[in-house]
Parts: C-alpha cells; structure tokens; sequence
C-alpha cells in the first residue's frame, strides 16, 4: 500500500498576488512519477467565499482554516503589507507551527507570518519593496534583506513573483531529491535553479542595448557540456562576445557570474547522479565537471553542508522505496 501524498495547504489571505499562487500550484503540480503526483495541494483562507486579488478580481475558495489541521506544510501567500489577521489565523499558524509542519510564507505573506509571531527569533526574508518594512515592524526577525528565499529549520520565507518558483523547486529538492526538481522545473519550463543566497534584483534592471541577444542558448550549451572543462573564455566564445560583456549580461540576467553559475549547475547535477546512479565519485566527479573525489567533496561540503557519500546515503532509503512501486508493477 503506497504512503498517502504530502499534503501542502496554501492559506491565501487577501489581498493576493494571483500569480504567486498559481505557480506555486504549478510546480508543486509537475513535481511526481510513474503518474503519480508527490503533492496534494488544496486552498483555504479564513473566510470562505469570494477573496479580493491584488489586480482588483477576485478567486472563489470554498475551504476555511481547518484544513490547516490536516496539513504537512502550511503555504502562506498574500496579505500585504499591513495584512488583516485576526485570532483565529494567528492561533492556526502557531499550532501548525508548533507541532512541526513545515510552514511557508511566500513575498507578504511573510508579514502574515509575522504577525502571527511565527517569525519571532528567526531568520526570514521577503520582496526587496517591502523588506526593510519587515525589519523596521518586526525587530524580532533576523531579516536577511538579499535572500530569494530563507531556511529556518520548518519555516521558510521567500521573495515574490519569480522567487517562489525557486523556493517550490527548493522544497521538491527537499523531499524528493535534485532529479526530481529538474523534472518539475523542465516541465514548468522554469529557468534552472538559483541557489538560495543570490541577490534580488533591487532595482529594475535596464533594458539590454539594441541588438543584445538573451544568453539563454549559450547556458543550454553549457548545461549539455557540464563534464567538460568549460571556463569563462569558452562561453564568451559560444556567444560571440568578449570575456567582460559576456560577465556583464549573464549578471544582468542571471544575478551570478558566469562561473558562479556554472559551479552550481554542476553541483546540482552531482546531487541528480548521487541520487540517482551508482557511479563511483570518480565517475560523478568526471560527468558533473567537478574534476576530482577531492574536487567533489570540497564544493558539496561547502555548498550543502554534507560529504557526497553522506549525501548518497540519505537518499537510498527512498530510492529504494521509489524502485519498490515499480518493480512490484512489473511482476506477473
């Protein structure tokens, strides 16, 4: 008998970015195998009915804080940031809190979080308009003002519109491993992952000068050839610019430097083929492009806080348990 879905309960509070919601419904949608979804995903607010968008419509939601209670990650999106949060949502959010779930503010609805007290003694952050906001109102958070997401233990905080795809990609990443993430990423045709601690882009960025070409087709080159030694010069060379505008533009568009960027695609591959392989690190070393075991280990130990076999090792329990449905699918 297969374990019942994770149960994510987003707790939309108005007025709500509709946008934010329905990519977080989006990725967290794609993520699953084999047919089967990783994720239920049901809505709630705390007053049933119509709930008043940021864009002036409206969404009609039929569920009232009690799922909340069913919940095994609490999804908070909306609100403001002066939002309305009475008793009742503030007492639901500490429970969940206190008894565990994971909980998740996504852009204002971190100041719901806030409000609540969920928040008091963490580290959080949320949109680079409204963050120094949180610092000033709430001094008990450690507000980290760059962020596209923060971890704190179970609660987690994002920035808004195109950071909370990064923050779903990072809880399927989570649960169910890197290789799982690239497949619900590919199929939301969502850029490749940014790691956590890049900066937001506090300002709007300056249109490209005429004629200048999106760097997209030279990281698809670079992501196809992450086993071999590409350097700076190689992909100044594929996009037909120098080394220094080549740095510019991929900054521009990517928030990281060229390398930067190409280290942790390669780290990320390294976690797809631990988790998904049984490669030696010698092997992993060479396809990820990292070189070396030695090489291997120093960046993962640096980037993820665990050695590659320690990594491999939390992963085969659900490898294995992954592998069960399928091979017991193919027995006669």
């Amino acid at each position: 008998m297969s374990e019942p879905l994770h149960q994510v309960v987003f707790v939309v509070v108005p007025p709500v970015m509709a946008h934010d919601l329905s990519m977080a419904q989006a990725v967290l949608g794609e993520a699953g195998s084999d047919g089967r979804p990783a994720y239920r995903l049901r809505v709630t607010t705390p007053e049933p009915g119509l709930v008043e968008t940021v864009a002036g419509g409206e969404l009609v939601i039929h569920d009232g804080l009690g799922l909340v209670e069913e919940a095994d990650t609490v999804f908070v999106i909306g609100g403001g940031a002066q939002p309305r949060v009475d008793e009742g949502l503030s007492a639901a959010l500490r429970a969940a809190a206190a008894t565990g779930r994971r909980i998740v503010g996504s852009c204002t609805g971190v100041f719901v979080l806030a409000r609540a007290g969920v928040l008091d003694g963490r580290r959080a952050t949320t949109h680079w308009h409204v963050v120094e906001r949180l610092a000033r109102e709430y001094p008990r958070i450690k507000v980290e003002r760059e962020a596209l997401y923060v971890e704190d233990g179970a609660v987690l905080t994002s920035a808004g519109a195109a950071a909370v795809i990064e923050l779903c990609l990072h809880l399927i990443r989570t649960d169910h491993g890197a290789a799982a993430a690239a497949v619900a990423g590919s199929r939301a045709v969502a850029a490749p992952a940014r790691p956590a601690d890049q900066p937001q882009p506090v300002v709007p960025r300056r249109p490209s000068p005429s004629g200048e070409r999106s760097l997209a087709a030279t990281r698809a080159w670079a992501q196809s050839r992450l086993d071999a030694p590409l350097g700076l010069a190689d992909l100044a060379a594929h996009a037909k610019v120098s080394e220094r505008t080549l740095t510019r533009r991929f900054h521009a568009e990517t928030g990281l430097s060229p390398l930067r960027w190409l280290l942790h695609q390669r780290i990320d591959l390294a976690r797809q083929l631990l988790e998904t392989t049984d490669l030696t690190m010698d092997g992993i070393a060479h396809r990820s492009g990292l070189g070396s075991p030695d090489s291997l280990r120093r960046h993962f130990v640096a980037r993820l806080g665990i050695t590659p076999s320690g990594y491999r090792t939390e992963w085969q329990p659900r490898r294995a348990a992954a592998r069960e449905p399928r091979q017991r699918a193919a027995a006669p």
